[in-house]
């Protein structure tokens, strides 16, 4: 059995990362030298200890996933794939560190909100003045006529890197990214990012800010923290979503040789009279009946087996980060984004038995409309590009390999709970008033004759 460890460990070696377990070896020591997957160049963002407060964020063996070389009994064990094997990291020693210094940041403001204006010119101005950086923004955010107007922020505004979306393609040229709103920046910086995705760093400057944990009053040291790499880091997983659909007559026209989101028109492949369209989804997926009166019919398949028809307004696939968003008002559990999963849930359903449910990640979702539906559905990604569905087209939904890694305030755990009491006011209930001593003696005066 030992032989089959070492065997085993060698496997695991090639990522440079040495595992031992407290089940197998009697210690925790947890090597995280390998970068999780983030940037695909030389500046990349990697999960690691903080150095000078590891006991601070240690946590109990419970928070860790098996060994890789458990064994279960005496000659049980699990058959190994080094390529499929999960490690299931302490969510308070994910940090941000840097392999270069970051030197381009893309700052997302929150479109048609005056009250960002000042803001953005103070954040902006910072950052090219005093960190020396280089700036992205979108080209129609200049084209505010407070900012056009504005004499002061002229010199500083011809030094932006500008860029159009659904057109250019930056996303190997930001290092970091900024966003100046509600949640809805974080759901757009997504969208913009087809694959690999930089550390977002949001400021709560919009209604709901449950996404966004950062308050732009000091910002000049919190982003100076995060230049620097002194800063937590949650990884929220999105979902691949593919959408194939029959050919049924004009072919859609791309734009200057780029689809949706910046991502090559090669990336849409055109096989046997289907068309193919590919999206990166941070929050859901959200399948509903349109403006049908009827109700939606879709079939859910699992990893190519049929489990349920959805008979009902629609059906909701969501990210754990999504699951404190449409799903929890359609009556789902929220799910901590540390957790890996996809959530079903659905929309006003036929049955009133048709619970929520949660599902492990990495397993394949293919949703059709059934052969008896009567109407067609409508899907949309995180609010955006929404489309119909109809008798042919399906779309296949898995959780994606490029998460979405959010900068925390504290940690990935204190960040969440705050939200969900700040934003969500969750379990939040007038207290009861204690007992006064005169009415604690009545209390027990009252038990005790009920006793006797």
């Amino acid at each position: 059995m030992e032989q089959e460890r070492v065997s085993m460990s060698k496997e695991l070696g090639s990522a440079s990362a040495t595992y031992r377990c407290s089940a197998c070896h009697g210690d925790e020591d947890w090597g995280l030298g390998h970068p999780i997957r983030g940037r695909a160049k030389s500046r990349s963002l990697s999960a690691s200890p903080a150095l000078a407060s590891t006991k601070e964020f240690r946590r109990t063996r419970s928070l860790h996933g098996p060994c890789p070389v458990t064994t279960f009994g005496p000659k049980a064990c699990v058959l190994q794939n080094p390529q499929t094997i999960m490690h299931i990291q302490d969510p308070a020693s994910q940090r941000l560190t840097w392999n270069k210094s970051p030197k381009s940041v893309l700052v997302i403001k929150k479109i048609r909100d005056a009250s960002l204006l000042q803001p953005f010119k103070e954040l902006c101005m910072y950052l090219m003045e005093e960190s020396n950086m280089i700036v992205y923004v979108e080209k129609k955010v200049l084209e505010d006529p407070a900012i056009v107007s504005d004499d002061n922020f002229g010199p500083v505004k011809k030094k932006f890197c500008t860029f159009r979306e659904d057109y250019d393609d930056i996303s190997n040229q930001i290092d970091f990214i900024i966003c100046l709103g509600g949640d809805g920046t974080l759901l757009y910086a997504s969208s913009l990012f087809q694959g690999s995705v930089p550390p977002v760093m949001a400021f709560h400057l919009g209604s709901l800010g449950f996404l966004t944990p950062f308050n732009f009053e000091n910002f000049q040291s919190q982003v100076t923290q995060v230049i620097q790499g002194n800063a937590a880091v949650v990884l929220r997983s999105r979902l691949k979503v593919k959408v194939v659909k029959e050919l049924r007559g004009k072919k859609t026209a791309i734009p200057n040789g780029l689809s949706e989101n910046g991502v090559l028109a090669a990336g849409l492949d055109i096989e046997a009279g289907k068309q193919v369209m590919q999206y990166q989804v941070l929050n859901e997926v959200v399948i509903d009946r349109g403006p049908s009166s009827y109700l939606s019919n879709v079939d859910v398949f699992l990893d190519g087996h049929l489990i349920t028809t959805v008979q009902g307004d629609g059906v909701i696939v969501s990210t754990p980060t999504g699951s404190t968003a449409y799903a929890a008002a359609a009556g789902a559990s929220m799910i901590h984004p540390n957790v890996p999963a996809i959530m079903i849930t659905p929309i006003c359903p036929h049955s009133l038995s048709f619970r929520p449910i949660v599902v492990p990640a990495g397993v394949e979702l293919k949703i059709m409309l059934s052969p008896e539906a009567r109407n067609t559905v409508w899907v949309s990604f995180d609010g955006r590009k929404r489309q119909e569905i109809r008798h042919g087209d399906s779309i296949s939904i898995t959780t994606s390999c490029y998460p979405l890694p959010s900068i925390c305030v504290q940690d990935p755990v204190s960040d969440w709970f705050e939200s969900l009491a700040q934003c969500l006011h969750w379990n939040v209930r007038k207290k009861q008033t204690h007992f006064t001593e005169e009415e604690e003696e009545e209390e027990e005066e009252k038990e005790g004759g009920e006793e006797g």
